[in-house]
Parts: structure tokens; sequence; C-alpha cells
């Protein structure tokens, strides 16, 4: 049989360390909590009537527009 897994993920983390990289750890919001719904809702409530909000919204749509990128 082959290399176990331990060895092939040890292997593999070596060569990513010698080209370079580092591991990091992130932790995120569970969005399965019911809090995590609640949340946004209340941020986004929060936004409904912001003065800058449509400033923000159209500063995004623009800067995602690829159109005419090759």
């Amino acid at each position: 049989m082959g290399t176990d897994i331990a060895t092939r993920v040890q292997k593999r983390r070596n060569a990513l360390r010698k080209a370079g990289l580092r591991p990091v750890q992130l932790w995120v919001p569970d969005t399965r909590r019911p809090s995590f719904a609640e949340e946004c809702h209340r941020q986004s409530a929060m936004l409904l009537d912001d003065a800058h909000e449509k400033d923000v919204l159209d500063w995004i749509e623009a800067s995602t527009d690829t159109e005419g990128w090759r």
C-alpha cells in the first residue's frame, strides 16, 4: 500500500513551506446559527436609509465591472 495520508499531508505542507508559504487559521462566523441571520437582518436594516449606502453600492458595482477585460 502507498504512503499513508498523514505522510502525504506532511509532504504537501513541507512543499508549500519550501515555496515560501505558511499556514494560517481563519475564524469566520458560523452561518448555520440563527443569530447569524438575525445579525445580517439587523445590519441591513441599519443601512436602509443610510445616505452613503447608494454611493457604496454604486462603487462596488463599478469596481466589479469586468466588461472589456482580457
